[in-house]
């Protein structure tokens, strides 16, 4: 089996133009139309949105590789480091601080180039105690393959079944600077579909002992941020391609085998029409990841602050941040800190503006919800 990265012309990519411009087009019109929409929100909804979507990003770059990570740990961890004002922070381990850290250097300092020194300290954030599980692995270096050559595979031990095998470690060196000429030097190509050929050509390097997909889609968001122009992240690849791993590797395996050469190089038309598809899908869904902030600025487009109080609008805030059991009287005097009388009057208000519904179930019990918009 003959892999893309020992062909003579190799790294030379082509693709069908006619084929890729339709999904472009889309791509960019979705974007362009995603940020003029977040614009218009607030700054703190659209704080919401940014640290929403950056846990996001994180939680399911790791669970692409099978590591599940602790959500409340995330959340904290990039909220400490952007300086976000928010409730019920929990310490993080330094793992997740790793993982956050990189994602945050990655796409909050996106106008700055991208060196080799930067990626191994991705990789050394990435693992801390320099194992990868129970294994040493070389951190902040390039792999050496001293352990035989750099594999994917999948299947019991003994019925293993090779997916790729990457170039060997002496040729590192070179593939990795000539990389970071073109991701740093190239200007003359659409930055979304440059963000697919960086991914595609990192991980079929994979420069390192062990995170090369979670640091190939970290590129990917880094050139994403600089298409958008914006460190303000409102859409996550890496969800969208959590959610369509199977075709992910499924595209990817078959890129990394193709056959496809042209007189002018590599055709990788399936793989980029494949993360433009992606990537649209993820812009889609940002309807459903970020549908209680879109909930939220609707109803302050709609309902005139000066009509509510500061305890009214405390406590509305945090129904739609998702209000952990039943908003009962002595709740909302607990949380506002007024009395239970202040708290009925409050509530009863809302009731009669058409904010808060009473819940089914009456008597002792009696509980409220958010109207329904």
């Amino acid at each position: 089996m003959e892999y893309i990265h020992q062909l003579d012309i190799w790294p030379t990519f082509t693709w069908d133009h006619e084929q890729i411009a339709s999904a472009l087009g889309t791509v960019r019109n979705r974007q362009g139309r995603l940020i003029g929409r977040m614009e218009a929100l607030g700054f703190s909804l659209r704080s919401e949105a940014i640290l929403q979507t950056l846990t996001l990003d994180v939680l399911k770059s790791s669970e692409i590789e099978g590591e599940i990570l602790d959500p409340g740990q995330v959340r904290s961890s990039i909220a400490r480091r952007l300086g976000m004002d928010i409730g019920g922070l929990v310490p993080s381990d330094r793992h997740v601080d790793g993982v956050v850290e990189m994602m945050l250097d990655a796409t909050q300092n996106f106008d700055k180039i991208l060196t080799q020194d930067r990626m191994f300290g991705w990789h050394a954030t990435l693992f801390p105690t320099g194992r990868s599980g129970m294994h040493k692995i070389t951190v902040g270096a390039w792999r050496d393959d001293g352990h035989g050559p750099m594999m994917v595979v999948s299947g019991p031990v003994g019925r293993e079944k090779v997916h790729y095998e990457a170039p060997q470690a002496s040729r590192l060196k070179k593939e990795m600077k000539d990389f970071l000429a073109w991701f740093n030097g190239v200007k003359d190509l659409d930055p979304v579909l440059k963000a697919g050929i960086a991914h595609l050509w990192f991980v079929t390097l994979h420069p390192f002992d062990d995170g090369n997909g979670r640091i190939a889609r970290v590129i990917a968001d880094m050139q994403l941020a600089r298409a958008d122009g914006s460190k303000e992240r409102f859409y996550s690849m890496s969800t969208q391609i959590r959610q369509e791993r199977n075709a992910y590797y499924d595209v990817l395996e078959k890129t990394q085998k193709s056959t496809q050469v042209t007189k002018d190089g590599i055709d990788i038309t399936g793989w980029l029409v494949w993360f433009l598809n992606c990537l649209d899908h993820a812009l889609d869904n940002t309807k459903n990841t970020l549908s209680g902030v879109f909930k939220k600025a609707h109803f302050w487009e709609s309902h005139p602050a000066e009509s509510i109080n500061e305890r009214q609008k405390m406590i509305i805030n945090k129904l739609f941040d998702g209000f952990e059991g039943k908003l009962t009287s002595s709740k909302w005097a607990k949380i506002a800190k007024c009395s239970q009388d202040t708290a009925h009057r409050d509530i009863l208000d809302l009731v009669e503006k058409g904010i808060l519904v009473k819940d089914p179930a009456g008597g002792r019990s009696t509980s409220y919800s958010l109207k329904e918009l």
